[in-house]
């Protein structure tokens, strides 16, 4: 009874900050009913126009390719490549195209099924993971190129380093515990066992739709916290406090819009993009910040990504460590890009307030929906396509 009490208290002292957190936003949520339920329709607003119809089908199609074992055959093609570059296996190439054509948090999701299914050990999930988490290039391209900075010509800056700095960390992490691969494959009180549990191809379907629904459901909701957060923060004495010493304590001058950008940037990536965007910085400063902050992915993204792997044995830590150096890697490209290759280029973008992707009919919605279902099957097929032309060469090769 003793040892049980210790454990509780000693869990409950852990928990205190949290705790507070909760009990503050609660508390502020009363005083300012009408802040936070317009926080809260802005994210709902976001989930349901832009996240279920782009990312429902990704989760649905991919809940049924792993189960079905298509994603493990086209993983024995495609081991020649991904073994060598990245010491993954092949099937990893899944949840890597998946997170470059959809963005975040699906990579997070398949790597955890992946693990879950016990179709890779818990040092190749690792790996895997660290550049299998992406922002899609929906949001990087029509997002914040054109709907914040509104600057088409500024895309390529935006992309080309986000996933240069992600296929970077792939290749680093490739060192880390070399000589471990199999370790640990079997994840212990796994009572996933999904592909055992199926009984037929209906039942199959069924299961998929139920976990992509819960899964879906699961990302509005933090999405709709977050945003109600962040708008509580904004209003509170304590952050003008914050933002006042802050600004006294820096050697150098930087307005009050720029440091709530960079504090909204770090919670949630697609508010403090929009905010560094309507700032009177330098384009090349914007840029360097906001790719930031698609690297890091925000502390809403790692909330999803922290539910999925709370699920298996994957160092979170090791998770949160990764997209912190992706959002360094992706400055550092940003700025050899823009020196080499669009100094000339760059043009100064528009400074005004602008909601991005705003979807105003069922007929965008439904375009959405079909845009997300064809980028799906392109990559199947693409994936498919490559895996025959590797093997065909290895077969070459051999011969």
């Amino acid at each position: 009874m003793y040892i049980t009490r210790n454990k509780l208290s000693k869990s409950y002292k852990n928990n205190v900050p949290f705790i507070l957190l909760v009990l503050w936003l609660l508390i502020n949520i009363v005083l300012f009913p009408t802040t936070a339920i317009n926080g809260a329709t802005k994210g709902l607003s976001t989930w349901f126009s832009i996240v279920v119809p782009s990312l429902f089908p990704f989760f649905i199609i991919s809940e049924l390719l792993i189960n079905l074992g298509f994603v493990e055959f086209i993983g024995s093609l495609l081991e020649p490549v991904m073994m060598p570059i990245f010491n993954v296996p092949g099937i990893g190439a899944f949840p890597f195209t998946m997170s470059l054509i959809s963005g975040y948090p699906v990579g997070v999701k398949l790597v955890s099924n992946l693990r879950l299914n016990n179709n890779i050990s818990k040092v190749e999930a690792e790996r895997l993971l660290s550049f299998s988490s992406t922002s899609g290039p929906l949001f990087m391209l029509g997002a914040v190129s054109v709907g914040m900075l509104k600057n088409s010509s500024l895309g390529p800056l935006i992309v080309y380093p986000h996933y240069l700095a992600s296929l970077s960390l792939g290749f680093l992490f490739r060192y880390y515990k070399k000589n471990t691969n199999k370790y640990n494959l079997t994840l212990k009180n796994n009572s996933y066992s999904r592909n055992n549990s199926y009984s037929s191809i209906a039942q199959l379907m069924s299961n998929s739709i139920k976990d992509a629904t819960n899964t879906i459901i699961s990302i509005g909701g933090f999405m709709i916290l977050y945003s109600v957060l962040i708008e509580i923060i904004y209003i509170s004495k304590f952050f003008d406090l914050f933002i006042n010493f802050f600004i006294n304590i820096l050697p150098f001058n930087i307005s009050i819009d720029v440091i709530k950008g960079i504090f909204a940037g770090i919670i949630e990536i697609t508010t403090g993009c929009n905010k560094i965007a309507t700032t009177n910085l330098p384009s090349i400063w914007k840029l360097l910040i906001i790719n930031f902050f698609i690297g890091w992915s925000g502390l809403s993204i790692h909330s999803q990504a922290l539910s999925f792997l709370s699920e298996t044995d994957i160092n979170s830590k090791l998770y949160i460590c990764s997209k912190f150096f992706h959002g360094l890697l992706s400055i550092v490209y940003t700025f050899l890009f823009y020196k080499v290759f669009y100094n000339s280029l760059v043009l100064e973008s528009l400074v005004e307030e602008t909601f991005f992707l705003k979807i105003t009919s069922f007929t965008q919605w439904i375009n959405l929906f079909t845009l997300s279902l064809q980028s799906l099957f392109s990559v199947l097929i693409g994936i498919m396509i490559l895996a025959v032309i590797i093997n065909t060469l290895k077969s070459i090769t051999k011969n």
